[in-house]
């Protein structure tokens, strides 16, 4: 028996029309069709809900004798998909964090001089990195990305603030006074902070937004 005929089955043994089961799901009535015609296959958290209000179990809606290999195959390539955006996700998050903060050293040592590098140097330390933080640890946080390794990123923000002071106002006092400065590494804790915050506030947007749907 084929995945599409399962469910119809169980559909109609729960006495529930087409378009029942359509808005419960929150789908339209002719995707519901297509699924049980298998033109096209409904993906895992859909047959999850199915399984709920069909009262049948995940086992033994999908399970048979004889392997579904096309459905198989569907959910493990729409696994891949999400799993390859997920990555791609965190990679562009990563670089864009890297760039902005790799342009402002650039900018910084080269296109500014004088009091402007010291305006510019505050700028970037209190503004442009403390927003990009933040911005980039809601979103770690929201997209739930490396899942509890994702609070090590704390650690990692904490870091790169410190070394972003260090590489822009503490280098040019270094070289201005020929004078050796070790890190100031309170900043960690700085950097850290912001991040922990956005990190935090992305996590609780995560939990607040699947209740506020299904309400």
């Amino acid at each position: 028996m084929d995945i599409g005929t399962k469910l119809k089955n169980a559909r109609q043994n729960t006495k529930l029309t087409q378009e029942q089961v359509s808005e419960a799901l929150g789908v339209s009535r002719q995707t519901i069709s297509n699924w049980e015609t298998e033109k096209t296959y409904p993906d895992i958290i859909s047959v999850i809900k199915m399984s709920d209000l069909y009262h049948v179990s995940l086992d033994k809606l999908l399970k048979e004798e004889k392997p579904m290999t096309n459905y198989l195959d569907y959910l493990e390539e729409s696994t891949n998909v999400v799993r390859s955006h997920t990555n791609l996700g965190k990679l562009i998050l990563l670089i864009a964090y890297m760039s902005i903060w790799a342009i402002a050293m650039i900018v910084f040592w080269f296109f500014t001089s004088g009091s402007d590098a010291m305006g510019y140097s505050l700028m970037f330390l209190w503004v442009i990195l403390p927003v990009t933080t933040f911005i980039s640890s809601v979103l770690i946080g929201r997209n739930n990305y490396w899942g509890k390794g994702k609070w090590l990123f704390v650690l990692f923000f904490g870091v790169m603030y410190m070394l972003a002071e260090y590489a822009t106002f503490s280098m040019a006092n270094m070289v201005a006074f020929n004078k050796f400065n070790v890190p100031e590494f309170s900043m960690i804790l700085s950097g850290g902070a912001i991040s922990f915050v956005g990190m935090g506030i992305g996590a609780l947007v995560r939990r607040v937004k699947p209740k506020n749907r299904n309400k």
